[in-house]
Order: structure tokens, then sequence, then C-alpha cells
């Protein structure tokens, strides 16, 4: 089931809501735990099998790794409980690609097992994993009860697209978290202007980069105007979902972190991974990064920690080389810019910018290629190659189509609305105005989007690629 879709808007999150509410607070997780499961298992009942032995796993393990604090059996717990999930993940997500490249290397014929990949498997393997280590280390305390942790596992709102979120930053929220209706108001405010994002910009830019993918007619202008698309379309669904899922997360009292902080304003590709899926990046840097040794050794190793680090959140993206190469360009760009050009970037206040946005557009040109040998063709069509045209009929026609939303993808990556808001709100007049004009540009956004979606306009999920 999609956040963006009529049977989740108009039949499930009400009765969700409606049920939360309706009952008293000790049985609120079960409510959500429950509710979650059918949701997730909406679509695929037989992934749900993976689910509920995942969320076992994780708090038989955690168990037995509190009851042992200091000792050796509680790493043993601990590793036990990583190596289940890791294996886990690597089974449903990466077993085709090491048969696949284990083919290509020895010329065998070994059948692939043709596994689907469970929605979101990602982002709970990776919460489970931190929950236990977090519990190893003794930042937190095992959770006593199932249902409980069951609910931070299996959490609807965060559950398919992240943000990824940490037991340590809800673990007391589990038990005691507070619902008020300015709570729910700022929920159902940030839900709507993530459906938004998603369904009015994301999946309308989808509809363009579908558009030159079919097309026959490509020109060096045509592959910029996609490139440009593919960005804007990542960044509003990605987002967007995560929008959604904060504002859900508050509607039922939770406090979950940003996801993204505008990232195409940064003037570092270091300062673009602190703004980019924020929760992916914090994780990689306190579960394998600083444990690696972070920047605390020698710069030999400083280089090695970072490339293995790049390396592992591109495959955690997709199994395939394309995601590989995607985190490695990243790694190289960061070791480049940590020992050579931070000071530098900081003397040029429009270069930095363009830099940054050059190499991000590549870089995701390189992400949505099916192969290696895609990509390079992608990459070098964008600069001429192929005895490219330069315009083409076919370009012109799509560009002029759909240039006001590229403006708008454009203006609402940067801080730009929201700086406005908050200048008119410091007046009174302007803050009455805001006030006046937020639940019917709300509700106006609302409708829109049911229309859209009544219409049975294009509605990719991107999310099936982790």
């Amino acid at each position: 089931m999609l956040f963006s879709s009529i049977p989740f808007l108009f039949y499930f999150l009400p009765i969700v809501i409606l049920l939360y509410f309706a009952v008293p607070k000790k049985l609120k997780n079960l409510v959500l735990l429950l509710s979650s499961l059918f949701f997730y298992g909406w679509g695929e009942p037989r992934f749900l099998v993976f689910m509920i032995v995942s969320i076992l796993q994780g708090y038989i393990f955690g168990l037995l790794i509190e009851k042992h604090q200091g000792t050796k059996r509680s790493k043993v717990f601990l590793t036990a409980s990583v190596v289940f999930s890791l294996a886990l993940l690597g089974y449903c997500k990466y077993a085709d690609f090491f048969i696949e490249n284990f083919n290509a290397v020895t010329g065998l014929s070994v059948p692939l097992l043709g596994i689907a990949l469970p929605i979101g498997i990602s982002f709970y393997t990776f919460q489970i994993l931190s929950y236990a280590v977090d519990i190893y280390r003794g930042t937190v305390k095992a959770q006593r009860s199932l249902i409980n942790l069951g609910a931070y596992i299996a959490m609807f709102p965060q559950l398919i697209a992240g943000p990824i979120v940490r037991y340590e930053d809800i673990a007391n929220q589990l038990e005691n978290r507070t619902h008020s209706l300015e709570k729910i108001s700022l929920g159902i405010r940030r839900f709507v202007l993530g459906l938004s994002k998603k369904i009015l910009v994301a999946n309308i830019l989808g509809e363009l980069v579908a558009t030159f993918k079919a097309s026959d007619d490509k020109s060096i202008l045509f592959y910029w105007v996609y490139a440009f698309a593919y960005l804007f379309h990542v960044y509003f669904d990605f987002s967007g979902y995560s929008d959604m899922a904060i504002g859900l997360g508050k509607i039922f009292g939770f406090d979950f972190m940003e996801n993204f902080n505008y990232p195409f304003i940064s003037k570092s590709i270091t300062e673009f991974w602190r703004r980019w899926h924020i929760s992916l990046g914090t994780w990689f840097r306190d579960y394998l990064y600083i444990p690696l040794g972070g920047n605390r050794v020698s710069t030999p190793r400083h280089i090695f920690n970072i490339l293995v680090v790049w390396m592992a959140t591109g495959f955690w993206h997709g199994a395939a080389w394309t995601f590989i190469l995607w985190g490695l360009m990243f790694a190289i760009l960061l070791i480049v810019e940590k020992f050579f050009l931070a000071k530098a970037l900081k003397k040029l206040p429009v270069l930095n910018h363009i830099y940054v946005m050059f190499f991000v557009i590549l870089s995701f040109v390189l992400f949505d290629a099916p192969s290696v040998k895609d990509a390079f063709i992608n990459i070098s069509s964008l600069f001429g190659a192929g005895s490219l045209a330069l315009v083409s009929g076919e370009a012109l026609y799509y560009l002029k189509s759909y240039v006001l939303i590229l403006l708008i993808g454009a203006v609402g990556s940067t801080p730009l609305c929201t700086f406005l808001v908050n200048k008119a709100k410091e007046t009174k007049a302007g803050s009455l105005l805001v006030n006046i004009a937020e639940p019917v540009v709300i509700l106006t956004l609302l409708a829109v989007c049911t229309a859209f979606l009544i219409d049975g306009s294009f509605n990719p999920f991107l999310y099936f690629r982790f």
C-alpha cells in the first residue's frame, strides 16, 4: 500500500486514526503494530514472514545481549543478531547479484534464485541492527514489550521509505508520548505538503523521465533536460515520502528526525551529504565509519574507511554495480575535498555551488542507469558523444511542456518559500494572512492530489529498488 493512493488516504488511514484515538493508552502501540502489519502485507502477504521473524529475532537477541552485558556472550548474541539481519537482507536483496557475478567470473551457469525484494527491508533491517548494537554499547535498554518493539520496527509511517528511525530516538516516545490538536495539525500539514511534492512534482517529472527513455529522437539538450528532471524527481519523491512519514509520526505522537535539509543549496559535496538522506548518512557514520576508526587513524586508513563506507552506502541502495560506482564516486569526491579542495571551495561562492550541482547531476544519471554501460553512454551523451545533435524538435517540445514544473522543482528545492512565509509572519498582518491562507492551501492541495490519483496519473514507486 502506498501513501499516495486512494485506499491509503481515504480508507486505511482514517480507520487507523479512529481506532488509535478510540483505544486507551496501553493499547495504542498494539493498534499501531497490527495496522502496520496489515499495511505491509497488503500487497504481498508472504513478506510478512520476513518482517515477523525479524521482529522476533531482534526482540530475543536484544534481551540476551542485555542479560549478558559485559561478557563474551553478549558479543556472541550481538554477532548472531547482526549476522541474522544481514543474512536475511543479503538473501533477499543481493543473492542474485552475487550469483550473476560468480557466473560471469567462472563461466558457470548457476541458476538465479529469482527472489522478489520485500519492500522496505533495507530500512527495517538497519533499524534492528542499530537497536542490537545500541543495547550492546549500553546506550539503550532492551525493550521488554514485544508489542512496543514490533510497533517500532514495523511502524507504517516510516517503514517503506524512512527516515531510518533509531530506537534510542523514540524509546521514550514508545511509552510516553503526547498527543495534541496542535501536533496533529502540524502532522496533517506536513503530510499534505509531502503528498503534494510526490504527486504534483515528482510524478509529473517522472513522466518526463519515462518519455525521454522511450524517445528515439535524443539530443544533447534532451539528455540535460532528462538529467535535471530525474534529479528533481528523486528529490521530491524521496523528500516527499519523508515529509509524509514525519507528518504521520506527529499525528500518532512521534517526533521523527528530519531526513532532508535543502541539499541543492550545498557549497560542497561534504555539505550535500549532511543535507541529503540525513538518517542514512548518520547511520553509516555511527555504525560503520566510526567503528572502522573514522578520521582518527593514519591518512591511508582514513581514505580506506571513506571508500568502504561509501561503497556500502551505494550497495545499500541496490544490488548493481551502478550503485556501487555511485557510492565510490561520492567517496572520491569527499576524499578530494577533505585533502585538497575544502579551503578553496569556501573562497568560490558561486563556482562551489555549480561544482556541487554538476557532480550531483552526473551522479544521479549514473544512479538511474540500468547498467554500467548505459551509465557511461548517458553521461558521455551529456557532452555530445555519439555525434548527437545539440537540439532536437522533441527536446524543445518537452522542454516547453515541462519548463514550468522544472522551475517549480528548482525553486521548491530551496528554502525560498519557507523564508518568505517566515518573513510574512514577522508582521501582524502577514501572520494573520498566513494563518488564514494555510488551511485553504492545504485543503486545495489535498483536493488536487486526490483528483490526480482518481485520474490514474503516473504514480511510480521508487522504493521497489531499495
